[in-house]
Order: C-alpha cells, then sequence, then structure tokens
C-alpha cells in the first residue's frame, strides 16, 4: 500500500493530464488543478528549507569538513527569512538591499568565472586531431568573426549568418527533438509505474 498508493495518484494525474489536451469539456478541472498546484509549490519551499537546514544544521553538528561554510549558508538563509518576513521585499527594504549588494555580487562573480571555464572547454574542443573538429574549429571561427562584423567584404558575416541558421539550427532541432522524445519516453514509464526513483530508493 504505502508503494501501491503514490503510483495509482501518479497514474491518474499523468493520464489526466494527457488526455485533458483532447477533451474540452476537461478543461475547468484542468485549471482547478493548476490552482492546486500552487499549494504543491509552497510546500516545496518548505520542504527544500527543511532540507537545507537539515544538511548544513548535521554538518554543523558534527564539525564535518568545512563545516563553517554550512554555518555561514544557515545565517544567511535566516538572515534573509527574517529580513523578508519583517521589513518586506520592497526596493527600499533591507532584503532587497541584502539582494543587490551580496547576492547580485556574488551572480556576476560566477558568471565570470564561467568565460574562463568556456575558453578553457574551447580549447580543448577545437583542437584539430580530427576532420570532425578541424570543420569545428573553422565553422566556429567563421561565426566568431561574423558575429564581431568583420570581413564584410569577404562575406564573412553572410556565411556566419548560413551556419547559424542552417547547420546549427538543424542540429539545435534535432537535439530538442531527442529531449522531446526523451521527456515522452521517461513521463511514459513514470505514468505506467516503470520508473520508480521519485519513491525512493527504486525498489517496493
Amino acid at each position: 500500500m504505502k508503494t501501491q498508493l503514490p503510483l495509482f495518484i501518479c497514474a491518474v494525474a499523468g493520464i489526466f493530464m494527457a488526455v485533458q489536451y483532447f477533451v474540452p469539456a476537461a478543461l475547468p478541472a484542468y485549471e482547478r488543478v493548476n490552482d492546486y498546484l500552487q499549494i504543491v509549490y509552497a510546500f516545496s519551499i518548505v520542504l527544500g528549507v527543511a532540507s537545507v537546514v537539515h544538511r548544513h544544521g548535521g554538518r554543523v553538528q558534527k564539525r564535518r569538513k568545512d563545516w563553517p561554510y554550512s554555518l555561514a549558508a544557515l545565517i544567511a538563509l535566516l538572515f534573509m527569512l527574517l529580513a523578508g518576513f519583517i521589513g518586506g521585499r520592497g526596493r527600499e527594504t533591507l532584503f532587497q538591499a541584502l539582494f543587490n549588494a551580496i547576492l547580485l555580487p556574488v551572480q556576476a562573480t560566477m558568471f565570470a568565472l564561467l568565460a574562463f571555464y568556456l575558453a578553457s572547454a574551447s580549447f580543448r574542443a577545437f583542437r584539430t586531431r580530427s576532420t570532425d573538429a578541424t570543420v569545428l574549429l573553422i565553422a566556429a571561427v567563421i561565426v566568431m568573426i561574423g558575429r564581431l562584423d568583420d570581413g564584410r567584404a569577404l562575406g564573412i558575416p553572410d556565411i556566419a549568418r548560413w551556419i547559424l541558421n542552417t547547420p546549427n539550427l538543424a542540429a539545435k532541432r534535432a537535439i530538442l527533438i531527442g529531449v522531446g522524445l526523451g521527456m515522452a519516453s521517461t513521463a511514459l514509464k513514470v505514468v505506467v509505474g516503470i520508473e520508480r526513483s521519485y519513491l525512493g530508493s527504486g525498489k517496493e
């Protein structure tokens, strides 16, 4: 029963979500279910906060490696919660000031570091060790020069635009089709009960 009930609820919900696209009379029920999802989202936030507190609290309590970082995360979590609940989230509030002064610079730093990782990954990917890598290298150089709007006399921007709109777009659509088929197959496996990892161990 502990396993069968979640499987039954998941199957009913999955079948309903698939059928409502083809049955207009089911639209009011679909909208009602979407309203219920807001409640699920609220509980998921509570569950996420409880998970963070449990995980980092355990690390601090047992003095595991890098536990001061966990302590800093818990203090920041508590401080932001208090700032949001007491002062609100308006433009001139403490919550927004902390968001603009701390979180945004941290995010900007992270994305700035990503540029170096991308440069390193591009260097490894574009090394001409095979025919495919050579084609990739040539296409990348043309696109980069074309995006800089240089090489107009040689028609490089037009070549770069063709690469982006024809072979690149075809590959992107193929990837998206593959992702869609993968999502459909995974959803079907969940509905019929083959995929049970969301229950925990994946075993009954």
